[in-house]
């Protein structure tokens, strides 16, 4: 009999299940509001105009094409779309510097495919988005900590990465609405980790999904523009920008990009060709039909309605929440951060909060590369209107309030 765990590769012991995607499987259940999926409401998706574009390109002398295998690089009219969009965000480049993803999270296994070795470092936000942390772990790193306002410098990242036989390859961060706080970075925060990444010789990772989900507040400059701007243009840039249509416009089509360097990009086309040739042209072509036409109007409707709804999960939350929990007041996205009391454990809340309030969330544990943060939870207020946001939020408080009590 095979002993199938003598012929893994070592680094398939640190590949773990995503602990959010295992607890949605046990949450889907009709009476049950749930605040845990990160995902877009699918009452919003732009069902028309995608038929509409499928049906034209299928209906049309481009069927042919669009049924074929396309170049590893993207579909030239998505990303010309791209660099268009880029250009909006203050990023001057073309489609050398653009490739095409299934999913932004297809390019963060790229991304840690290409820059890491075993024992290597990378720094990330304590939270941080689990997906990467998963997609990054294979590669056998450490992950350290970046505070954008701390007094580490250079030289401790690089002492610390020595100690454990390894470099500092990148820092990773969400910079607007990250998954899971809902927090966002200013100006001094992004152009401070973009000094430090000169001083550590290391790449910065943008991974903005979120970034056209803003609802107050003025935009910043995205971290690849501000790079763009201080080194002279994206060729000589450290900044990796992964951009997602999969919370603007659809996460089912998995299409996602990243925009570097052009030399970057070549290396991530060797990538993509041996992993798996090209993502599907047909999608390219429907998304690129779509977002030409329907971006901005729909993402201004769907930012109306997330911003409603958010607006009810924080006045819930000041009406419900018992003393000593806190939370964050995002400007976007679809995320909001709460802190419990210290003596509370969210996972251990969450089963009681399932099975008697009839409320799930996310514990917070899962987001932190140490385990620590078991007193915190994250709510997604994206797919729940204004009226079960109350009614789940009145019950979340009810049974914290209740354990609280309990415990003293």
């Amino acid at each position: 009999m095979t002993t199938w765990d003598s012929l893994y590769a070592r680094r398939a012991t640190r590949m773990r299940a995503s602990e959010i995607r295992e607890l949605l499987k046990l949450l889907d259940r009709p009476d049950v509001i749930s605040f845990a999926g990160g995902i877009p409401d699918p009452a919003l998706f732009p069902a028309r105009e995608f038929k509409q574009a499928y049906s034209d390109i299928l209906g049309g002398p481009e069927a042919e094409r669009a049924l074929q295998y396309g170049i590893s690089e993207g579909s030239i009219r998505l990303r010309q779309w791209i660099v268009e969009h880029m250009g909006e965000l203050g990023v001057s480049c073309n489609l050398e510097n653009i490739l095409i993803t299934s999913g932004s999270q297809q390019g963060l296994d790229y991304i840690g495919k290409l820059f890491l070795s075993e024992d290597d470092t990378a720094l990330v936000q304590w939270p941080t988005y689990l997906g990467a942390v998963q997609a990054f772990n294979a590669y056998e790193l450490h992950f350290e900590r970046l505070e954008p306002r701390a007094n580490l410098d250079a030289s401790d990242y690089l002492a610390r990465a020595e100690e454990k036989g390894g470099a500092v390859k990148f820092a990773y961060l969400s910079p607007d609405f990250a998954n899971p706080t809902g927090l966002s970075l200013d100006l001094e925060e992004r152009k401070r980790i973009l000094s430090l990444a000169g001083d550590l010789a290391c790449a910065v990772i943008e991974d903005a999904p979120y970034q056209s989900l803003r609802y107050d507040g003025e935009p910043v400059r995205a971290m690849l523009a501000l790079d763009c701007d201080c080194n002279g243009g994206i060729e000589n840039s450290r900044t990796l920008y992964c951009g997602s249509f999969s919370k603007s416009l659809s996460p089912g089509l998995r299409l996602g990009w990243i925009c570097a360097a052009s030399e970057v990009i070549s290396r991530l086309v060797l990538i993509k060709q041996a992993s798996d040739l090209n993502t599907p042209v047909l999608n390219q072509e429907a998304m690129a039909r779509v977002a030409e036409t329907k971006f901005e109007s729909h993402t201004a409707r769907t930012n109306a309605i997330y911003r409603d709804r958010r607006d009810a999960m924080l006045a819930a939350l000041e009406k419900h929440m018992p003393a000593g929990t806190s939370w964050t007041r995002p400007e976007g996205g679809m995320f909001i951060w709460v802190e419990l009391p210290e003596e509370l454990d969210a996972s251990d809340l969450l089963e009681r909060s399932v099975e008697t309030a009839k409320v799930a969330f996310v514990p917070g544990r899962a987001f932190h590369p140490d385990g620590s943060g078991g007193n915190t939870l994250r709510l997604s207020f994206s797919c729940a209107d204004t009226g079960k946001i109350e009614q789940g939020i009145s019950r979340l408080g009810a049974l914290i309030s209740e354990t609280v009590m309990s415990r003293h």
